[in-house]
Protein backbone atom coordinates (compact mmCIF):
# COMPACT_ATOMS: atom_id res chain seq x y z
CA UNK A 1 0.00 0.00 0.00
CA UNK A 2 1.14 3.51 -0.45
CA UNK A 3 0.07 7.17 1.02
CA UNK A 4 0.63 10.08 -1.48
CA UNK A 5 0.56 13.14 0.91
CA UNK A 6 0.20 16.55 -0.17
CA UNK A 7 2.47 19.72 -0.26
CA UNK A 8 4.17 20.48 2.33
CA UNK A 9 1.68 18.38 4.98
CA UNK A 10 1.48 19.79 8.75
CA UNK A 11 4.08 17.90 10.48
CA UNK A 12 2.30 17.51 13.57
CA UNK A 13 -0.08 15.22 11.72
CA UNK A 14 2.47 13.63 9.84
CA UNK A 15 4.14 12.83 13.18
CA UNK A 16 0.70 11.33 14.51
CA UNK A 17 0.09 9.15 11.10
CA UNK A 18 3.47 7.25 10.99
CA UNK A 19 3.19 6.60 14.55
CA UNK A 20 0.06 5.29 14.84
CA UNK A 21 1.15 3.54 10.85
CA UNK A 22 3.94 1.65 12.80
CA UNK A 23 1.72 0.77 16.12
CA UNK A 24 0.33 -1.41 13.70
CA UNK A 25 3.37 -3.47 13.05
CA UNK A 26 3.84 -1.78 9.69
CA UNK A 27 7.39 -0.99 7.98
CA UNK A 28 7.42 2.73 6.33
CA UNK A 29 9.20 3.43 3.26
CA UNK A 30 9.57 7.21 2.73
CA UNK A 31 10.10 8.55 -0.41
CA UNK A 32 10.32 12.28 -0.73
CA UNK A 33 9.93 13.63 -4.33
CA UNK A 34 9.98 16.84 -6.28
CA UNK A 35 6.19 16.95 -6.19
CA UNK A 36 5.05 14.92 -3.67
CA UNK A 37 6.10 12.56 -0.40
CA UNK A 38 5.02 9.17 -1.09
CA UNK A 39 4.78 6.15 2.00
CA UNK A 40 5.37 3.32 1.34
CA UNK A 41 3.11 0.54 3.85
CA UNK A 42 5.02 -2.79 3.83
CA UNK A 43 3.48 -5.46 6.17
CA UNK A 44 -0.12 -6.68 6.46
CA UNK A 45 -2.19 -3.77 5.24
CA UNK A 46 -5.49 -5.51 5.44
CA UNK A 47 -5.36 -3.98 9.14
CA UNK A 48 -5.16 -0.27 7.75
CA UNK A 49 -8.69 1.55 7.05
CA UNK A 50 -8.16 2.80 3.64
CA UNK A 51 -11.37 5.45 3.90
CA UNK A 52 -9.80 6.46 7.06
CA UNK A 53 -6.57 7.08 5.34
CA UNK A 54 -8.39 8.68 2.57
CA UNK A 55 -10.41 10.97 4.90
CA UNK A 56 -7.44 12.97 6.55
CA UNK A 57 -5.95 15.98 5.50
CA UNK A 58 -2.78 15.47 4.69
CA UNK A 59 -3.45 12.31 2.46
CA UNK A 60 -4.04 13.20 -1.34
CA UNK A 61 -4.30 9.44 -2.32
CA UNK A 62 -4.40 5.86 -0.84
CA UNK A 63 -3.57 3.18 -3.20
CA UNK A 64 -2.76 -0.98 -2.50
CA UNK A 65 0.14 -2.44 -4.62
CA UNK A 66 -0.29 -5.87 -5.69
CA UNK A 67 3.34 -6.34 -6.95
CA UNK A 68 5.19 -9.15 -4.07
CA UNK A 69 8.20 -6.51 -4.17
CA UNK A 70 8.14 -3.41 -2.33
CA UNK A 71 11.24 -1.85 -1.44
CA UNK A 72 12.39 -2.36 -5.06
CA UNK A 73 8.98 -0.97 -6.79
CA UNK A 74 8.73 2.09 -8.48
CA UNK A 75 5.18 3.01 -7.24
CA UNK A 76 7.01 2.80 -3.62
CA UNK A 77 10.01 5.07 -4.89
CA UNK A 78 9.32 6.97 -8.04
CA UNK A 79 12.46 8.90 -8.05
CA UNK A 80 15.59 6.86 -9.63
CA UNK A 81 17.76 5.71 -6.97
CA UNK A 82 21.39 7.41 -7.07
CA UNK A 83 24.50 6.33 -5.18
CA UNK A 84 27.93 7.10 -5.20
CA UNK A 85 30.59 4.29 -4.85
CA UNK A 86 34.37 6.22 -3.92
CA UNK A 87 32.68 9.06 -5.68
CA UNK A 88 31.66 7.68 -8.73
CA UNK A 89 28.01 8.83 -9.16
CA UNK A 90 25.62 6.10 -10.13
CA UNK A 91 21.84 6.16 -11.67
CA UNK A 92 20.32 9.44 -12.61
CA UNK A 93 21.27 9.73 -15.87
CA UNK A 94 25.22 8.98 -15.16
CA UNK A 95 26.76 6.39 -17.54
CA UNK A 96 29.08 4.24 -16.07
CA UNK A 97 31.51 1.50 -17.68
CA UNK A 98 32.58 -1.68 -15.53
CA UNK A 99 35.35 -3.15 -17.21
CA UNK A 100 38.20 -5.39 -16.80
CA UNK A 101 39.49 -9.11 -17.18
CA UNK A 102 37.17 -12.27 -16.10
CA UNK A 103 39.63 -13.24 -14.06
CA UNK A 104 42.61 -11.98 -12.06
CA UNK A 105 45.77 -13.78 -13.04
CA UNK A 106 48.44 -11.93 -12.28
CA UNK A 107 49.82 -8.29 -10.57
CA UNK A 108 51.23 -7.73 -14.66
CA UNK A 109 47.95 -8.59 -16.02
CA UNK A 110 45.17 -6.91 -13.59
CA UNK A 111 47.56 -3.80 -13.64
CA UNK A 112 48.03 -3.32 -17.18
CA UNK A 113 44.05 -3.90 -17.86
CA UNK A 114 42.94 -1.68 -15.38
CA UNK A 115 45.53 1.25 -16.87
CA UNK A 116 44.29 0.83 -20.28
CA UNK A 117 40.41 0.75 -19.54
CA UNK A 118 41.23 3.72 -17.27
CA UNK A 119 42.57 5.56 -19.99
CA UNK A 120 39.46 4.98 -22.49
CA UNK A 121 37.62 6.16 -20.29
CA UNK A 122 35.90 3.19 -17.73
CA UNK A 123 34.63 4.35 -14.21
CA UNK A 124 35.25 1.06 -11.98
CA UNK A 125 37.29 -2.06 -12.98
CA UNK A 126 36.31 -5.94 -12.35
CA UNK A 127 38.22 -8.96 -11.86
CA UNK A 128 37.15 -12.07 -10.94
CA UNK A 129 39.29 -13.51 -7.94
CA UNK A 130 36.91 -16.39 -6.98
CA UNK A 131 35.41 -17.64 -10.34
CA UNK A 132 32.08 -19.93 -10.87
CA UNK A 133 32.92 -22.56 -13.48
CA UNK A 134 31.03 -25.50 -14.59
CA UNK A 135 33.40 -27.93 -14.78
CA UNK A 136 35.11 -28.56 -11.40
CA UNK A 137 38.46 -28.70 -13.24
CA UNK A 138 38.54 -25.27 -15.09
CA UNK A 139 40.47 -22.60 -13.54
CA UNK A 140 38.65 -20.89 -10.58
CA UNK A 141 40.66 -18.36 -9.60
CA UNK A 142 43.08 -16.50 -7.41
CA UNK A 143 40.65 -16.38 -4.42
CA UNK A 144 42.33 -14.02 -1.73
CA UNK A 145 45.20 -13.03 -3.68
CA UNK A 146 43.13 -12.57 -6.44
CA UNK A 147 41.92 -10.00 -4.31
CA UNK A 148 44.92 -8.33 -2.99
CA UNK A 149 45.79 -7.72 -6.82
CA UNK A 150 42.81 -6.19 -7.44
CA UNK A 151 42.93 -3.75 -4.42
CA UNK A 152 46.38 -2.81 -5.85
CA UNK A 153 45.18 -2.16 -9.02
CA UNK A 154 42.63 -0.18 -7.47
CA UNK A 155 45.54 1.64 -5.62
CA UNK A 156 47.33 2.35 -8.02
CA UNK A 157 44.31 3.76 -10.65
CA UNK A 158 41.76 4.81 -8.36
CA UNK A 159 38.78 2.99 -9.91
CA UNK A 160 36.65 1.13 -7.75
CA UNK A 161 36.19 -2.31 -7.74
CA UNK A 162 33.93 -4.73 -8.68
CA UNK A 163 33.95 -8.87 -8.10
CA UNK A 164 32.09 -11.16 -7.18
CA UNK A 165 31.23 -13.18 -4.10
CA UNK A 166 30.24 -17.33 -4.15
CA UNK A 167 29.20 -18.11 -0.40
CA UNK A 168 28.58 -16.54 3.00
CA UNK A 169 32.10 -17.68 4.43
CA UNK A 170 33.40 -15.16 1.91
CA UNK A 171 31.73 -12.34 3.49
CA UNK A 172 35.07 -10.51 5.60
CA UNK A 173 37.28 -10.94 2.97
CA UNK A 174 35.30 -8.46 0.94
CA UNK A 175 35.54 -5.74 3.22
CA UNK A 176 38.00 -3.61 1.37
CA UNK A 177 35.86 -4.19 -2.11
CA UNK A 178 33.71 -1.21 -3.42
CA UNK A 179 30.93 -3.00 -5.30
CA UNK A 180 30.12 -7.29 -4.24
CA UNK A 181 28.75 -8.59 -7.17
CA UNK A 182 25.98 -11.54 -6.95
CA UNK A 183 26.52 -13.80 -10.45
CA UNK A 184 24.20 -15.40 -12.00
CA UNK A 185 23.79 -18.94 -10.34
CA UNK A 186 23.61 -17.25 -6.61
CA UNK A 187 21.02 -14.71 -8.28
CA UNK A 188 18.41 -17.40 -5.64
CA UNK A 189 20.54 -17.73 -3.29
CA UNK A 190 18.60 -16.27 -0.34
CA UNK A 191 20.73 -17.01 2.45
CA UNK A 192 23.67 -15.15 0.91
CA UNK A 193 21.18 -12.20 -0.22
CA UNK A 194 19.92 -11.54 3.32
CA UNK A 195 23.76 -11.53 4.76
CA UNK A 196 24.56 -9.12 1.82
CA UNK A 197 21.54 -6.78 2.39
CA UNK A 198 23.07 -6.05 6.04
CA UNK A 199 26.53 -5.18 4.69
CA UNK A 200 25.13 -1.41 3.47
CA UNK A 201 28.21 -2.23 0.59
CA UNK A 202 26.54 -1.46 -3.03
CA UNK A 203 25.42 -4.90 -4.97
CA UNK A 204 25.54 -5.48 -8.55
CA UNK A 205 22.95 -8.23 -8.81
CA UNK A 206 23.27 -10.20 -12.09
CA UNK A 207 19.92 -11.80 -13.44
CA UNK A 208 19.85 -15.56 -13.45
CA UNK A 209 20.22 -17.66 -16.82
CA UNK A 210 16.86 -18.55 -16.70
CA UNK A 211 14.84 -16.01 -14.06
CA UNK A 212 11.83 -13.83 -15.09
CA UNK A 213 12.39 -10.45 -13.93
CA UNK A 214 10.04 -10.75 -11.52
CA UNK A 215 12.31 -13.37 -9.70
CA UNK A 216 15.26 -10.75 -10.54
CA UNK A 217 13.32 -8.27 -8.39
CA UNK A 218 12.21 -10.41 -5.69
CA UNK A 219 15.81 -10.96 -5.22
CA UNK A 220 16.36 -7.69 -4.65
CA UNK A 221 13.78 -7.60 -2.28
CA UNK A 222 15.93 -10.02 -0.04
CA UNK A 223 18.71 -7.57 -0.09
CA UNK A 224 16.84 -4.43 0.31
CA UNK A 225 14.65 -5.88 3.13
CA UNK A 226 17.95 -5.93 5.33
CA UNK A 227 18.16 -2.37 4.68
CA UNK A 228 20.49 -2.24 1.62
CA UNK A 229 19.57 -0.02 -1.10
CA UNK A 230 22.65 0.26 -3.17
CA UNK A 231 21.66 -2.57 -5.46
CA UNK A 232 22.67 -2.30 -9.76
CA UNK A 233 20.87 -4.44 -11.68
CA UNK A 234 22.54 -6.56 -14.60
CA UNK A 235 21.41 -8.03 -17.49
CA UNK A 236 23.90 -10.59 -18.41
CA UNK A 237 22.07 -12.96 -21.16
CA UNK A 238 19.49 -15.78 -20.48
CA UNK A 239 18.92 -19.00 -21.84
CA UNK A 240 17.04 -19.70 -24.76
CA UNK A 241 17.14 -22.47 -27.60
CA UNK A 242 19.34 -20.12 -29.78
CA UNK A 243 22.86 -21.94 -30.29
CA UNK A 244 24.14 -19.01 -31.99
CA UNK A 245 25.47 -17.36 -29.07
CA UNK A 246 26.16 -18.15 -25.05
CA UNK A 247 23.01 -16.61 -24.40
CA UNK A 248 20.20 -14.37 -26.01
CA UNK A 249 21.14 -10.76 -24.91
CA UNK A 250 17.16 -9.39 -23.92
CA UNK A 251 17.68 -5.99 -24.39
CA UNK A 252 13.96 -5.10 -23.50
CA UNK A 253 14.57 -5.98 -19.71
CA UNK A 254 16.19 -2.29 -19.96
CA UNK A 255 12.41 -0.20 -20.33
CA UNK A 256 10.91 -3.29 -18.50
CA UNK A 257 13.06 -2.43 -15.32
CA UNK A 258 12.91 1.12 -15.75
CA UNK A 259 9.03 0.84 -15.67
CA UNK A 260 9.04 -1.58 -12.37
CA UNK A 261 11.79 -0.10 -10.51
CA UNK A 262 14.05 3.14 -9.42
CA UNK A 263 17.15 1.15 -9.05
CA UNK A 264 19.79 1.44 -12.33
CA UNK A 265 20.27 -0.90 -14.80
CA UNK A 266 23.21 -1.94 -16.35
CA UNK A 267 24.05 -4.51 -19.22
CA UNK A 268 26.73 -7.27 -19.17
CA UNK A 269 26.95 -7.99 -23.77
CA UNK A 270 30.38 -10.12 -22.57
CA UNK A 271 28.43 -13.13 -20.75
CA UNK A 272 25.46 -12.23 -23.05
CA UNK A 273 26.98 -13.34 -26.65
CA UNK A 274 30.08 -15.09 -25.58
CA UNK A 275 31.58 -13.46 -28.61
CA UNK A 276 33.79 -10.76 -28.64
CA UNK A 277 33.17 -9.70 -32.10
CA UNK A 278 29.40 -9.66 -30.78
CA UNK A 279 30.45 -7.15 -27.76
CA UNK A 280 30.70 -3.81 -29.81
CA UNK A 281 27.08 -3.55 -31.39
CA UNK A 282 26.04 -5.06 -28.09
CA UNK A 283 27.53 -2.56 -25.86
CA UNK A 284 26.38 0.35 -28.33
CA UNK A 285 23.12 -0.89 -28.64
CA UNK A 286 22.22 -1.31 -24.94
CA UNK A 287 23.98 2.18 -24.50
CA UNK A 288 21.67 3.34 -26.94
CA UNK A 289 18.32 1.97 -24.93
CA UNK A 290 18.86 3.68 -22.04
CA UNK A 291 21.15 1.12 -19.99
CA UNK A 292 22.44 3.32 -16.69
CA UNK A 293 25.93 1.19 -17.68
CA UNK A 294 28.26 -1.46 -19.22
CA UNK A 295 29.68 -4.39 -18.06
CA UNK A 296 32.30 -5.40 -20.16
CA UNK A 297 35.37 -7.74 -20.49
CA UNK A 298 38.88 -6.74 -21.15
CA UNK A 299 41.78 -8.68 -21.25
CA UNK A 300 45.58 -8.00 -22.35
CA UNK A 301 46.11 -11.16 -23.93
CA UNK A 302 42.83 -12.85 -24.87
CA UNK A 303 43.80 -15.92 -26.87
CA UNK A 304 45.70 -16.92 -23.71
CA UNK A 305 43.17 -15.88 -20.49
CA UNK A 306 42.77 -18.58 -18.45
CA UNK A 307 38.94 -17.38 -17.81
CA UNK A 308 36.57 -16.17 -20.92
CA UNK A 309 38.77 -15.51 -23.57
CA UNK A 310 36.57 -15.48 -26.34
CA UNK A 311 34.13 -13.18 -25.44
CA UNK A 312 37.17 -10.67 -23.90
CA UNK A 313 37.70 -7.43 -25.55
CA UNK A 314 41.83 -6.55 -25.99
CA UNK A 315 42.64 -2.61 -24.83
CA UNK A 316 42.54 -1.13 -28.39
CA UNK A 317 39.19 -3.11 -29.34
CA UNK A 318 37.55 -1.68 -25.92
CA UNK A 319 38.65 1.98 -26.51
CA UNK A 320 36.96 1.68 -29.80
CA UNK A 321 33.57 0.70 -28.08
CA UNK A 322 34.26 3.46 -26.06
CA UNK A 323 34.00 6.34 -28.61
CA UNK A 324 31.19 4.55 -30.39
CA UNK A 325 29.31 5.07 -27.47
CA UNK A 326 30.29 8.27 -26.83
CA UNK A 327 28.75 9.05 -30.35
CA UNK A 328 25.43 7.48 -29.36
CA UNK A 329 25.30 8.89 -26.01
CA UNK A 330 23.45 12.09 -26.95
CA UNK A 331 20.65 10.31 -28.80
CA UNK A 332 19.95 7.84 -26.08
CA UNK A 333 16.74 7.00 -24.47
CA UNK A 334 16.21 8.57 -21.59
CA UNK A 335 13.75 8.12 -18.55
CA UNK A 336 11.58 10.20 -17.00
CA UNK A 337 10.29 7.89 -13.63
CA UNK A 338 10.44 5.10 -15.65
CA UNK A 339 8.36 6.75 -19.02
CA UNK A 340 10.95 6.15 -22.39
CA UNK A 341 11.60 9.57 -24.03
CA UNK A 342 12.75 9.71 -27.11
CA UNK A 343 15.75 11.55 -28.68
Amino acid sequence: MIIVLKPEPDPDQLSNLMEWLKSLNLKINVSEGENSTILGLIGDTSVVDIELLRALDIVDAVKRVQEPYKNANRKFHPDDTVFTVRGVPIGNGTFNVIAGPCSIETEEQICAVAAAVKASGATLLRGGAFKPRTSPYAFQGLRQNGLKLLLEARDRTNLPVVTEIMDLSHIPLFEDVDVIQIGARNMQNFELLKEIGHLHKPVLLKRGLANSLKELLMSVEYIMSGGNDKIILCERGIRTFETATRNTLDLSAVPVLKKLTHLPVFIDPSHATGIAALVPPMAVAAAACGADGLMIEVHNDPPHALCDGAQSLTPEAFDGVMRAIEKVRPFAVRYDHGTPVMP
